[in-house]
């Protein structure tokens, strides 16, 4: 698949976060497709690497207040008139609250609900999620130029990961969490479930502002002995091999790329009825539903999905069809490359 377009992305991220994340496979994605890319980010060490593996161009920012009116808005005016894109890809609202009014078409990705003010020099809108595209055509009332642009759930292949280097046993059912720790991810339900499944293993990964106020409410429900905190991992794929079921019991999540990723992953999933979850996940079809906050629901289908043999086998069937049809890389791709032929054929606003 060859493409002679030409992309410019502003990325001002921090350097792990599910969104962070799928902006980095997006490009890589991009790049095998034959898009000719220059990127302009902070400084992370994975983003660098990845792109001088694969000779993407790139520039670091900071990102920072003062960048914003001054040399920020002149950074980007030079990376456009230098490399020339045909379109300028703005990932999430501080990227797009850089960008300064351009010649070319500036297209502005959505991760969550997010007020439209930090956009205004965009042209086009892309939101993660169906709901999430309807909210940005309400607010914009332009149909026509907001766009759905999902995530996709194709991981990288790694070696599955040692449950000995964990001090997991190699019979014991294993939960994984992928997530930050935040109070609205629900991660005080989920240990509070823990407590409830006896001999179910709990890994959790990410890190966050309230990982030691979790680590020492495991510690108080006495479940040291059976949950780990991984901190920030980027062996996703090895991590999904080596457990039984994955879980994202969200109070506030928009989507969760972990939702497609234990679908490619052939992983059954159980989630929190939030909105990304509550638009995809069909209960008992491709996944396992519980109400927000509700620890026993939790439980129940966290066990259910461990221990039902035939409903495991019914779920990972038919996420892989979903994930198929919406969120494979291919898929994706291509969905994001018909956005930017969409953006250059109708230009600005």
């Amino acid at each position: 698949m060859m493409n002679n377009m030409r992309i410019l992305h502003i990325v001002a991220g921090a350097g792990t976060g599910g969104a962070e994340t799928f902006c980095l496979d997006a490009i890589k994605a991009l790049h095998d497709a034959g898009i000719k890319q220059h990127v302009i980010c902070r400084a992370h060490a994975h983003y660098i690497n990845a792109f001088e593996e694969r000779g993407i161009t790139y520039q670091t920012m900071r990102f920072g207040f003062f960048e914003k009116f001054g040399i920020g808005q002149m950074v980007i005016k030079a990376s456009v008139a230098g490399f020339k894109p045909d379109v300028v890809q703005a990932w999430m609202g501080r990227a797009a609250s850089f960008v300064p009014k351009l010649s070319v078409p500036v297209l502005g990705w959505f991760g969550g609900y997010y007020d439209l003010k930090r956009y205004k020099n965009c042209d086009f809108y892309a939101g993660v999620t169906r709901d999430i595209a309807r909210h940005i055509t309400e607010k914009s009332g332009l149909p026509e130029r907001s766009f759905v642009l999902h995530t996709f759930g194709t991981l990288e292949d790694g070696d599955a990961v040692d449950r000995a280097s964990l001090d997991t046993p190699v019979d014991a059912p294993v939960v994984l969490l992928l997530s930050r720790m935040h109070w609205k991810k629900g991660i005080d339900t989920l240990l509070n479930a823990a407590v409830k499944l006896p001999g179910v293993y709990f890994w959790l990964a990410g890190n966050g502002p309230d990982l030691e106020k979790y680590k020492d409410m495991a510690k108080a429900l006495n479940l040291n002995d059976r949950v780990r905190f991984l901190g920030w991992r980027n062996d996703r794929a090895g991590l999904l091999k080596s457990v039984d079921v994955c879980t994202l019991p969200s109070r506030y999540e928009p989507f969760g790329t972990v939702i497609a990723e234990s679908w490619y992953a052939g992983v059954p999933l159980v989630a929190a009825r939030a909105a990304g979850a509550s638009q995809y996940v069909t209960h008992e079809r491709d996944g396992l539903l519980c109400d927000i906050d509700d620890v026993d629901g939790l439980a129940l289908q966290l066990g259910r999905a461990i221990e039902d043999k035939a409903l495991r086998q019914t779920l990972i069937a038919n996420a892989r069809k979903t994930y198929e049809e919406l969120f494979s890389r291919e898929v994706v791709t291509q969905s994001i490359i018909d956005v930017y032929k969409k953006c250059i054929a109708m230009g600005k606003k």
